[in-house]
């Protein structure tokens, strides 16, 4: 297939939706409203915890906001265990204002005492990384 066919082809077929839900011909420019208002938003959560420090079976809040995403899109926390992170039974729903809260019993099975690395992830989006010391 030639280039020149390919191109067509593509120009003819082409429509992309954009994250505000307006379309636009492929190839044809963006204006600077566009720019601004459709080209994808990446969401942002961010995440904080109520303590620096618990004991094993000790509660803690999480709380947070998100940008980004919709309403009631689940959120859930995370923790660092080696290499991996794992999702642990702590979720919330984001809610109309963007924010969200839930809690989390630190167990024992998190390993040694310290410092523990929690995430909040949910909607394509993650948080930035904060600890929690196990004493």
């Amino acid at each position: 297939m030639n280039h020149a066919f390919r191109l067509a082809a593509a120009s003819a077929l082409g429509v992309i939706l954009l994250t505000d839900g307006a379309t636009a011909a492929v190839g044809a420019p963006l204006t600077t409203t566009q720019t601004a208002s459709a080209v994808a938003q990446r969401a942002t959560l961010t995440a904080k915890a109520s303590v620096s420090s618990v004991q094993a079976r000790e509660a803690f809040r999480i709380t947070g906001t998100s940008t980004g995403l919709k309403p009631a899109t689940k959120v859930m926390l995370q923790n660092k265990q080696g290499a991996k992170w794992v999702s642990l039974p702590a979720a919330a729903a984001v809610a109309q204002d963007g924010s969200y809260a839930t809690s989390y019993t630190m167990r024992d099975d998190l390993g040694v005492k310290g410092k523990k690395q929690f995430r909040v992830v949910g909607g394509g989006a993650v948080s930035p990384v904060f600890t929690v010391a196990l004493r």
